[in-house]
Formats: C-alpha cells, sequence, structure tokens
C-alpha cells in the first residue's frame, strides 16, 4: 500500500490528487476496523442462514429455532471473541456453543413451568454477567449462554428439536470463524499500513481546515468545534497507528537505529506539531500560500525568511515554525513506514495481546465490581421481567434484553443513563423508518433480504462509533423480517418499542438507586490516574530518565486525560440538572492544554542538554507543588468558577527553549485548574 506523501507530484495537493472513497473512509475509519467488523459479523450471518437452508433443504428439514440461534450466535461470535490466536478463537466459539446448546436444552426442559424458568432466566443472567470477571473468553460463553436462553424461551423449541438446534448452532460457530481467520482475518501489517495512511490523511485535513479559515482571515465558533473534532480524529488514528507498530525494542532511542523507535518518535511528533499548528493559528493564522504549499509538497519555507520582518510578525513566525515542524513530522513518518515496507518488516514478530488478568476483589464482597454490576443486571432484568409481563406473556424478552444490554460497556449510572436514552430513541426511530421501509418492499422478498442485509452491515459498522445507530439499523432489520414472515403489525411494534422503554427505564433506575456507582466516583478515579501519570512524568524527568520513557509516559498522560474526558461525559449533557455543563468542558479543555503541554515539555526535555536540566529542575519542583495543591481538591475542579484567561499579545514558542516553556505552561495551566 503506497504511504501518501513518499511518491507525489509536488505541484498537486495531495488530497486532490489522490481522494477515492478508500481515502474517505480511511478519514473515518482507520484501518477499516469498522467495516472489517461489520462485514465479519454480516458474512457470518448470510454464510450460516445459507448452510442451514441447504440442510434444510437437501437433508432434514430445520426448525426457526436453529435459524435463530445461528443468527444470534453469529452475531455473538463476531462482537465479544477476542481472543489473541485463531485456535484460542476456535476453543472459545465451541465451548460458547456448547453452553448454547444447554441453555436452549434448559429453557425446552423448563418450558412447561414458565414462573421456574423465569427464575432460571434470571440465573443464567447473573452467571453471564459475572463471567466477565473471568476475561475475555468467560465473557463470550456469558453472552452465547444468555442470548441462548433467550431465544429458547423465545422461540420455544421443544427437547425433540435439540439436535437440529445443536446443527443450527455448530453451523454459525464454525461460519464465524472462518470468516474471521479466513475471509476477513487479522493482517497487522496491513492494518499498520493503512492506519497511516489514515494519519496523514487527517493531518492533510487540519491543514486543509486551516487555510479554509485563513481564506476568510478570522476563526468562529464553528471553527473551533471543527478543528477540535479533526484534532481527535488525528488523536484516535495516531493511537491506532502507535498500537500496530511493529514491536521490536520500542524502548531503543532513534539514534539506536531501531525502526520501532523512529516510528513511534514520527507518530508522536506528527501529533504533536498538528497541535500544536492549531494551538498557534488560534492566535495568529499562517498565511494561506504557506498551508496551501505544505498541502502541495508537504514542507514550506525556512522561517528565518520571515524574521527579516521583525517582531510585529513573531507570533506568525511562530504559527510558521510549527508549520514546518509538522512538514519534517510527516516526511519522517513517511520514511520510517516505507524503510520498513522495504525491508518487508523483517525481523518483526506482532505480539500477540494477553487478556488483561482480573481485579481482585479487596474488603467487603461488594468491592468487587463484577459482583456489583452482575447484582446490578440481574435486578434490572427482573424489573423489566416484571413489567414486560405485564404487557406481553410472549413478548417480554424484549424488556430484559433491553436491560441487559444498556449495562453493557458502562462505568457509571450516567454511562447507563446515556445508553438507555440512546437506545430507546434509536428503537423509536428505527421503527419508524423500518415500517415505512417494509411498506416500500412489500412484494419485492429478494430485495427486502437484500436491504436487511445491508441494514446488518450498516448495524455492526455504526457499533463502535454510535450505539444509536447501531440500534437504529437494527429495529429496521426487524421490522423486514416481520415483514417478511407477515407478521408486522403496528400493535407489534408499538409493543416492542414499549418494552423497549420498559427494559431501558428498568436499568437506569437499578443504576441509579442500587449499589450505584456515581458518575463522580468513576471521574474520581480516572483523575486520580491522570495525576499519578503526570507525578511520574515530572519525577522522571527530574532524574533525567531515558528519553524514549519520557515520551512513553506523556502518552500514557495522553491516554489518562481520554479516560477522564469519557467519565466526565455524563455530567457535561445538558439533562444533567445537577450540574453545570460549561464547568465540565471548561476544565476538561484546561485538562487538555496541561496535556499537551506535558507532552511539549517531554519532547524537548527528552534530548535536553544536562545546562539545561539544571536550569528547570527547579521549575519541575514547582510543578510537581503545584500539580499535588490541584489533586487534593479531587473532583472539586470540575465545579470552580473561573475567571476568563487574558489573552497574550505573543504566543510563547514551542520550537527553542520548549522544554522551560512547558514546564511554566504546566504550571499555568494547573494553577488554572484550580485558582
Amino acid at each position: 500500500m503506497p504511504i501518501p506523501g513518499a511518491q507525489t507530484n509536488p505541484t498537486r495537493p495531495f488530497l486532490a490528487e489522490r481522494f477515492s472513497l478508500r481515502d474517505w473512509l480511511l478519514a473515518r475509519d482507520p484501518a477499516y476496523s469498522r467495516m472489517r467488523m461489520g462485514g465479519r459479523v454480516t458474512l457470518s450471518i448470510v454464510l450460516a442462514v445459507a448452510i442451514l437452508i441447504l440442510i434444510h433443504r437437501l437433508v432434514l428439514p430445520l426448525p426457526a429455532a436453529a435459524y435463530g440461534i445461528a443468527a444470534t450466535l453469529a452475531i455473538q461470535s463476531g462482537l465479544t471473541v477476542r481472543d489473541p490466536s485463531a485456535a484460542a478463537q476456535l476453543t472459545t466459539r465451541l465451548i460458547g456453543c456448547a453452553g448454547a446448546v444447554a441453555m436452549i436444552g434448559l429453557a425446552a426442559l423448563l418450558e412447561p413451568w414458565r414462573s421456574v424458568s423465569d427464575i432460571a432466566f434470571l440465573a443464567v443472567i447473573f452467571m453471564a454477567a459475572y463471567a466477565r470477571r473471568f476475561g475475555t473468553r468467560w465473557a463470550a460463553v456469558g453472552m452465547f449462554c444468555f442470548m441462548s436462553y433467550f431465544i429458547g424461551a423465545y422461540l420455544h423449541p421443544p427437547l425433540a428439536q435439540l439436535p437440529e438446534v445443536a446443527v443450527g448452532a455448530l453451523v454459525a460457530a464454525l461460519s464465524a470463524h472462518v470468516v474471521r481467520t479466513w475471509v476477513l482475518p487479522d493482517d497487522w501489517q496491513r492494518d499498520f499500513l493503512r492506519a497511516m495512511v489514515s494519519v496523514l490523511g487527517r493531518v492533510d485535513h487540519i491543514v486543509e481546515a486551516l487555510r479554509a479559515i485563513a481564506v476568510r482571515g478570522m476563526w468562529t465558533a464553528e471553527d473551533r468545534q471543527a478543528l477540535n473534532r479533526l484534532e481527535n480524529r488525528l488523536k484516535e488514528a495516531v493511537l491506532m497507528a502507535d498500537g500496530l507498530v511493529p514491536v521490536s525494542r520500542r524502548e531503543a532511542l532513534p539514534e539506536e537505529n531501531e525502526p520501532a523507535a523512529d516510528i513511534g518518535l514520527a507518530l508522536f511528533d506528527l501529533h504533536l506539531a498538528a497541535e500544536s499548528l492549531i494551538v498557534l493559528s488560534r492566535q495568529s493564522l499562517p498565511e494561506p500560500e504557506l498551508l496551501s504549499a505544505f498541502l502541495a509538497s508537504h514542507q514550506v519555507a525556512p522561517p528565518s525568511e520571515l524574521e527579516m520582518l521583525g517582531k510585529a510578525v513573531a507570533a506568525s513566525a511562530e504559527t510558521r515554525r510549527a508549520l514546518n515542524w509538522l512538514g519534517e513530522a510527516r516526511r519522517a513518518a513517511v520514511d520510517a513506514v516505507e524503510r520498513l515496507r522495504a525491508e518487508r518488516f523483517t525481523g518483526f514478530n506482532r505480539p500477540q495481546a494477553a487478556a488483561p488478568a482480573p481485579k481482585a476483589a479487596q474488603g467487603r464482597w461488594l468491592n468487587d465490581p463484577a459482583l456489583r454490576t452482575a447484582l446490578q443486571i440481574t435486578l434490572a432484568a427482573g424489573l423489566a421481567m416484571i413489567g414486560g409481563l405485564a404487557l406481553s406473556r410472549d413478548r417480554w424478552f424484549w424488556a430484559v434484553l433491553s436491560a441487559f444490554l444498556v449495562f453493557t460497556n458502562t462505568n457509571s449510572r450516567g454511562d447507563t443513563a446515556i445508553k438507555a436514552m440512546q437506545r430507546s430513541g434509536g428503537t423509536l426511530i428505527g421503527i419508524v423508518c423500518g415500517m415505512g421501509l417494509s411498506a416500500l418492499l412489500s412484494g419485492f422478498p429478494w430485495l427486502a433480504g437484500a436491504v436487511a442485509i445491508l441494514a446488518v452491515f450498516l448495524a455492526f459498522f455504526s457499533l463502535q462509533a454510535s450505539y444509536t445507530a447501531m440500534t437504529f439499523f437494527i429495529s429496521i432489520v426487524i421490522c423486514i423480517v416481520y415483514g417478511l414472515t407477515g407478521t408486522l403489525t403496528l400493535d407489534l411494534l408499538r409493543l416492542r418499542l414499549e418494552e423497549t422503554v420498559i427494559g431501558a427505564v428498568a436499568g437506569m433506575a437499578v443504576a441509579f438507586f442500587v449499589l450505584p456507582t456515581r458518575t463522580q466516583t468513576t471521574l474520581g478515579d480516572a483523575l486520580a490516574k491522570w495525576f499519578d501519570a503526570a507525578q511520574r512524568l515530572l519525577e522522571a524527568a527530574a532524574d533525567e530518565k531515558n528519553g524514549a520513557e519520557l515520551i512513553t509516559l506523556s502518552k500514557a498522560l495522553d491516554a489518562a486525560y481520554r479516560d477522564v474526558t469519557q467519565a466526565a461525559r455524563p455530567l457535561g449533557v445538558s439533562w444533567q440538572l445537577v450540574t453545570r455543563p460549561g464547568h465540565i468542558r471548561q476544565t476538561l479543555a484546561i485538562m487538555m492544554a496541561a496535556t499537551y503541554w506535558s507532552r511539549i515539555f517531554a519532547r524537548r526535555v527528552a534530548f535536553a542538554r544536562a545546562a539545561e536540566m539544571d536550569a528547570i529542575r527547579p521549575a519541575i519542583r514547582d510543578a510537581l507543588t503545584g500539580l499535588e495543591r490541584v489533586r487534593a481538591k479531587g473532583t472539586g475542579i470540575f465545579f470552580v468558577n473561573r475567571k476568563p484567561p487574558q489573552l497574550q499579545s505573543r504566543h510563547l514558542p514551542i520550537v527553542h527553549d520548549g522544554s522551560r516553556l512547558g514546564i511554566e505552561m504546566i504550571a499555568a495551566t494547573l494553577d488554572r485548574l484550580y485558582p
């Protein structure tokens, strides 16, 4: 895969020369990870159902439950099986398949005693939720078991049909394995190159956006929001590319001739230079001609030419230096990747990530977060079951499913509330659109099937970006399937929406009032990790640690800041009347600045001379003192009334004296967190 900028025509802008659908997709989906996820799930379902149709026609008739379990397990195989190797993935799928058949058998066995079956379902829900405590394999097996009992209780297959249902489960597991291993396999070299293309494309998008602002000659609030979004997209792409960097000795310094160190440092510089260009451009926009020249050849004239114009353009000189730095970082990244490609990644082995070890509970048994969550999910499912049964004896499972899923991948009661609203909203809009599509496609079953397959792909393509969009497309699929089977009615869809809302409300109620994990508690934990990361970085700098170690610590600080933004997200939404969203966003902006200047500091001090270190060591001690003072305030820093910062007549330099500037700006931003 060619790397943009390696061999491009210097007389034409890169984006104009190479724009294609691939570039558009990479700009929104680094390394095609979301597309691969959607493709795997969709192909697994299609392949499994196609095989079952052949078996149905050529070997033996299969019940509806066999198709239901096949589609369900194909989805779970694509989403939840995350073992590092193909052999381990197959083992997980086969264990999950066995558990699925056992759960369907249990549901069939208890069918004559519905009350007992309902209690057994709650027990299965508890075990499936608590299984996350034991790692990714058992989290996947737990989901297999939960969804299988759901299908068994919903479709009521008799015990006599258990062998046929087992065929459906086995076909789904093997189909998903074939798709994951041979049709759409993981290829870290290909993904790394795609991620690099995405990084470089997003850098150019930032420069293009700045050029449009420079032509207009002024910033607007919309411009600032757009640049923030572009910078966040760049951060995502850099994160993905950095995680795929071939592993040799990543702790090595660049001068030690280690390609992995070269790429890691080039990515760090590229991201930091792009951030610096945005920061400096907000005070002094560069000339549009310079930005156009950058897009044409990814380099600008030396800054010394501008220095002749005198002090009046000092801020503009700093912006030009940042643009020049960005061009140098871009070329360094391209050169490092081209070197790897030329050597065909010789000598690099991609390590297989091990599943994180579960955290042991300390103190009281309720301190175990996995147990707390399992109890919450089970209670929410029980409440949803009661409410759902009050509406329908046959369709109450939708309420239980909704209550279970709103707790997935949430860390606080605020997160759960957001997800519950997303699920309800996505279901409502999806039902409305699904009814319209079903009416339009009535009488065209093949076309309706194709639209349903497309909607499945779009649902799981959207999953990582928007839970609302995923729920929307799944609701469309359900409407089309009901339309194809002749069971689509307005009353049925209204019942589905009501059951979904019941499950969502049950989940929110339990999250808020039963063993709640407050959003501020989660935020406090994330904030403590950010302070720890900042302290480790400053102490390492004071101890004159290895330069690569300092850069690694600054990356850890950046990752900790992202965790803080995620934890603070529920507090920053408009419906949180008990908080002040403006204060949340203001504090996050200051923390982002502190993180940015910490990275600037780490980059400059990583290769600083001893004399420079002696000069800044007192400033490091002052910053550590300020850090401890602010840390003591905890989450109180998010609810402070602050005066707006005073604008400076001249922006501080980032290229020269960067280590002194960085530590001074760290101290200044910490003071702003809690004046």
